[in-house]
């Protein structure tokens, strides 16, 4: 049964036990704080997690001393079993509650990173079809996400993801499937953006690198240049007395290839990866579909035990018996293995990339697990909903509410040797007990990915001499929230100070958006008089200001009162129409008289 976590003595009276591994939501309930600010902190220790997440030991020490608490791990009785919980994402927790008589070495997975162009896709295409060349009987008749290779008799799963950003989406689902980032560079372009961000990412989930220095065949191929930029980028080349493995290759003239897997095994085998071959399936989703012809189609890769067709297979809130199962090449297969991609059909619903999917004795137990995770989902939804955005003006505010006293920023600017003064500047500035901690800092425009983050943590976003992506706009503006641009520092600098202390208000400016000329004048009762107008410029609508002028000096300035076509009451009337204009406290119109449509439009 599972160990009972309670509070032991302590000097400092903040000393509690935990177990191996323990949910966000126990330790919360533990230490008496809320659980979004263990999540807040386990986000700014690089780690992604819900309230129903497993944490392991290690972590919630770490997390548990930054927040002044003590962590003790308990005496266990050897006789003593801890039950596996079905929703332990990560292979290390799998594994925990083995015995270790039972582990055996498993093939390490690897997931290829890199920028654009650098030859991620041809790297991975031409290890495929050096196994095809083998002899592996079939081909690659569909795709499922993931591939395995051999050398030397020695099994390597690939996961053939689209990129860092799905590598990190499964990182924030809690799945860790990765033990091993091989990352490409092009010999003749260097390390870029998106490279960094994957270094960034690999970084995050703790995850060793491995270098493909890629297209070294070209003739302005430059590696003295990629090991400095490498080495610039925190991955000092093993050449230079680092510890980052390095090696040329050449995807498209095959060169270099078996180095790369060679390389591999050595670097994973320090790890002594191992896990349970003879137990019941436990693992990770790569992907789900529905295929026209055979219905809902799930990719797994095994992380502990062995599946087999007409296995009973839990994954998040729903469960199906495994009617067929196909390995990488497309080939019917009757089990599967430890880090063996799996395609299965069975499942009535589509199950998302990052899902831990489990194999269950009975239907019984199946129902009893899917009601108790339903119950979880409503809880964390109910969560969700109270969590809600803030703006910079509104932190002074909403600490008193909620007692938080941390400013979460996300820092996004045009270089990076923008983004150090900035953070260092923030860091310092002092107010009372409130905290600026900043989750995410880097070069580059603001992407979907840090709006996603501000979304989950409850973060401003601040950007200097930069952008924001379109779809990052529109899902900013739809979950609320903050994005902040400047091109001066010592504004960005000011206006955040202004918000620790709550004086800082929002700056409007103001938006011609038309221009009209009063052609006839008409009296209406009870409403004064309405401007018969032309539209020369623009717009005029219902929610805009105007102005009125007469021989270009200002007579009033007040709110469109009504906007009318003919008998008919409208939103807005564009340029080249006549329309009848009313304004809010004005009576004097006389034909020839400008009138100017204007909205306040924020500028901070």
């Amino acid at each position: 049964m599972t160990k009972t976590v309670q509070q032991v003595n302590a000097k400092n009276g903040k000393a509690i036990e935990v177990p191996p591994s323990i949910s966000v939501r126990d330790l919360a309930a533990l230490m008496s704080i809320s659980a979004i600010d263990i999540i807040k902190e386990l986000m700014s220790n690089g780690i992604m997690a819900n309230i129903n997440q497993q944490i392991d030991f290690d972590t919630v020490s770490i997390i548990g001393e930054e927040m002044g608490f003590e962590i003790v791990s308990p005496q266990v009785d050897e006789q003593e079993q801890v039950e596996v919980s079905p929703d332990l994402p990560l292979h290390r927790q799998l594994i925990a509650q083995e015995d270790p008589k039972s582990l055996r070495p498993r093939p390490p997975v690897v997931t290829v990173l890199g920028h654009v162009d650098h030859g991620k896709t041809t790297l991975l295409d031409t290890i495929r079809e050096a196994e095809v060349a083998e002899g592996e009987a079939g081909g690659i008749t569909q795709h499922i996400g993931a591939y395995q290779v051999h050398i030397d008799g020695r099994p390597i799963t690939f996961l053939d993801t689209p990129g860092h950003e799905a590598f990190t989406a499964m990182r924030a689902r809690g799945a860790q499937a990765t033990d091993l980032a091989v990352l490409v560079v092009a010999a003749d372009d260097g390390v870029m953006p998106q490279t960094k961000e994957a270094i960034e990412h690999a970084r995050a989930a703790q995850v060793p690198i491995l270098v493909a220095m890629n297209k070294i065949d070209k003739a302005n191929a430059n590696p003295t240049r990629v090991h400095q930029e490498l080495a610039d980028a925190g991955l000092v080349p093993e050449e230079w007395g680092g510890e980052t493995t390095c090696i040329p290759v050449s995807a498209k003239e095959k060169i270099g290839i078996e180095d790369v897997l060679e390389n591999i095994l050595l670097i994973t085998d320090v790890a002594e990866l191992k896990a349970n071959p003879n137990r019941s399936a436990q693992g990770v989703v790569i992907e789900g579909k529905v295929d026209r012809r055979r219905g809902v189609v799930a990719n797994l890769l095994i992380q502990n035990g062995q599946l087999k067709q007409g296995d009973l297979v839990m994954i998040g809130a729903q469960y199906g018996k495994i009617k067929a199962m196909f390995n990488d090449y497309g080939k019917r297969i009757k089990k599967a293995g430890l880090s063996v991609p799996v395609s299965i059909l069975g499942l009535s619903k589509v199950p998302a990339a990052g899902d831990f999917f489990e194999v269950v004795k009975n239907e019984k137990t199946a129902r009893s697990l899917v009601a108790e995770r339903q119950a979880k989902l409503a809880q964390q939804k109910q969560l969700d909903n109270t969590r809600q955005p803030i703006s910079l003006e509104q932190f002074f505010q909403k600490r008193g509410e909620t007692g938080d006293q941390t400013l979460y920023l996300i820092i996004r600017a045009d270089v990076q040797g923008s983004v150090e003064p900035i953070v260092n500047s923030l860091n310092s500035l002092e107010v009372g007990d409130v905290k600026i901690k900043i989750l995410s800092k880097g070069a580059g425009n603001i992407s979907e990915t840090d709006v996603n983050l501000a979304v989950a943590s409850g973060a401003i976003i601040v950007g200097f001499n930069v952008i924001t992506d379109a779809a990052a706009q529109k899902q900013a503006d739809s979950m609320g929230i903050d994005i902040r641009l400047y091109n001066v520092i010592y504004k960005l600098i000011d206006d955040v100070e202004k918000a620790l202390k709550g004086l800082l208000k929002p700056e409007y400016a103001d938006k011609i958006i038309g221009r009209a000329q009063v052609r006839a004048i008409f009296k209406v009762p009870k409403k004064g008089q309405v401007a018969g107008s032309y539209i020369q410029e623009g717009k005029f609508s219902r929610n805009a200001l105007v102005r009125v002028y007469r021989m270009k000096k200002v007579l009033h300035d007040g709110k469109l009162a009504s906007l009318r076509r003919f008998t008919d009451d409208v939103a807005e009337v564009a340029t080249g129409f006549e329309c009848g204009i009313g304004v809010d406290g004005f009576n004097a119109f006389r034909e020839g008289d400008i009138l100017e449509a204007y909205i306040k439009e924020r500028t901070n």
